[in-house]
């Protein structure tokens, strides 16, 4: 009975709509344009922006009271590019742009002007060409934005920069852009920092700290100024983020560079040429230092290889501490010796920190090798670089412990094996007991061969572990674990990262 009363209903319904279809038509509504942007939020980014390019905190917009979709913003401005967002934290959301790349933003005021809005290319952005107080409108409804221009900003507050370091960070810097090991300049007093060296031709800016570029810098007041043999064109600066503003090294020289972060002032005098360089002349070339195997005995240097080729090219391969080193050409301290372009550049598995190279007597800087391992070396005494690659892992398919402190004792017949790990053919490990003495780690049955040893002589087992974790590969010195407590231990090495890990299992 159901079923016949829903099919009689549906029957009336079709023939309802076929009556109404037959008595008129009706035709689609084509809604032509842009529908509102419905968005409870907008943000802008950029450059000119107080937020700068920080995506996940961006400068955002208030909505209107009468028509929630009309946002406004007042505000500094600085010279810079600026886009804006309807949400942080993506850049690949729709963004709203101009409908041409460099489209202007300055004292000249934009009335209810079409923008438009999408995501990735073309990555058009306003352009703000005077720095200022700005209002600026934008109108979702209706995809226009209007801009005005009202008044010039105010002057920077000048609040005295308190910092343990400065350093310079550009192409004309001496460490180039490298913002991990940028060039330190020499604190003088409290707000005094000075930088006396080479300065190539380029742009250049000064910042507080290494690591980040997301940070306040120290920049002219205006981009571009200039710095040559006359000096520095304007002696005022600013310290902020944005916009990226840099001073522009005309001419090549060596410079005394002066920072006073209290007045916020610069003064660079130019102090003469800087020398040519001339490939350096030798037929020798070696590594000291307490990160190599000798030491700093001049009686057992690590020499490098001259490649057949090229004499100007040099390169060595072996294990390095954790310590310094730097390269001679003659087995005298009082002769001058090839060192980084600035005091600890760091030798580490990433590489080297900086590739430059300087020939001198003084000042006495070095490399600062801060991970033990194997490594190549390449010197190019034309280029004045030095390149350097870590080789690392140690290839085996055994391992084994050897000593006073092992089940074992120095018995080549009776070793202590390690057992590979199955998913990771460069990690080895063992468990027993130990007792008070000495040890290494072999992978040849032979004493004259290479041994796995600590970075330095009698370092600790003990209940707490080990004293450090770096390991070395190498014939010589003979250094050896030093085994304090006994009790039964867990022995892990890692030989692609060049580590020990020992656990105190129990007595």
């Amino acid at each position: 009975m159901k079923y016949k009363n829903i099919c009689a209903a549906f029957a009336a319904m079709l023939s309802l709509a076929t009556l109404t279809s037959c008595d008129e038509e009706r035709d689609f509504v084509i809604i032509e344009g842009n529908l509102p942007i419905k968005t409870s939020t907008l943000y802008m980014v950029g450059d000119a922006t107080p937020n700068g390019w920080n995506i996940d905190a961006p400068t955002p917009l208030v909505a209107g009271e009468e028509d929630p979709l009309v946002f406004t913003w007042e505000g500094k401005l600085n010279a810079g590019e600026v886009k804006l967002c309807l949400t942080p934290g993506s850049w690949d959301a729709p963004i709203i742009r101009p409908m041409e790349n460099g489209t202007e933003i300055s004292k000249t005021a934009i009335e209810n002007v079409v923008f438009d809005m999408h995501a990735g290319d073309p990555d058009n952005k306003w352009r703000v060409a005077v720095a200022g107080i700005y209002n600026l409108k934008f109108d979702l409804r209706n995809w226009t934005m209007s801009t005005v221009f009202v008044r010039e900003p105010d002057a920077p507050a000048i609040v005295p920069i308190e910092a343990e370091a400065v350093y310079m960070v550009g192409e004309a810097a001496p460490n180039g852009w490298n913002i991990d090991a940028p060039t330190q300049l020499e604190k003088e007093s409290d707000y005094e920092f000075v930088f006396e060296g080479v300065i190539g031709t380029g742009e250049m800016k000064f910042c507080t700290s290494t690591g980040s570029w997301d940070v306040d810098f120290i920049r002219p007041k205006t981009n571009g100024c200039k710095i040559d043999c006359n000096g520095v064109e304007s002696p005022d600066f600013i310290y902020t983020k944005g916009p990226d503003d840099k001073w522009s090294v005309a001419e090549k020289g060596i410079y005394r560079i002066t920072l006073n972060l209290k007045d916020y002032k610069i003064a660079a005098e130019y102090l003469g040429e800087a020398p040519d360089k001339q490939p350096i002349e030798t037929e020798v070339l070696f590594l000291i230092g307490d990160s190599t195997p000798g030491g700093w005995d001049l009686n057992a240097v690590s020499e490098l290889t001259v490649d057949p080729n090229d004499k100007y090219v040099f390169t060595w391969e072996g294990d390095l501490l954790t310590g310094e080193l730097k390269a001679g050409i003659e087995r005298d301290f009082g002769a001058a010796f090839i060192h980084p372009e600035s005091a600890d550049c760091e030798i580490s598995h990433s590489g080297v920190a900086a590739p430059g190279i300087v020939y001198a007597k003084d000042p006495d800087d070095k490399w600062k090798v801060t991970q033990a391992g194997r490594y190549k070396i390449t010197f190019n005494l034309r280029e004045y670089t030095i390149n350097v690659e870590y080789t690392g892992a140690i290839e085996t398919e055994s391992l084994f412990l050897i000593g006073s402190a092992t089940p074992g004792d120095w018995s080549l017949d009776n070793v202590t094996e390690l057992t590979v790990d199955p998913n990771d053919k460069y990690v080895f490990t063992w468990e027993g007991d130990l007792i008070p003495g000495e040890m290494k780690a072999g992978i040849e049955r032979d004493f004259g061969a290479k041994f796995i040893r600590p970075e330095s002589a009698d370092c600790e087992i003990s209940h707490n572990g080990v004293a450090a974790p770096g390991i070395v590969y190498t014939k010589d010195p003979d250094d050896k674990w030093k085994v304090t407590e006994g009790g039964r231990y867990s022995i892990t090495f890692n030989l692609k990262e060049m580590t020990i890990a020992v656990k105190y299992v129990n007595e």
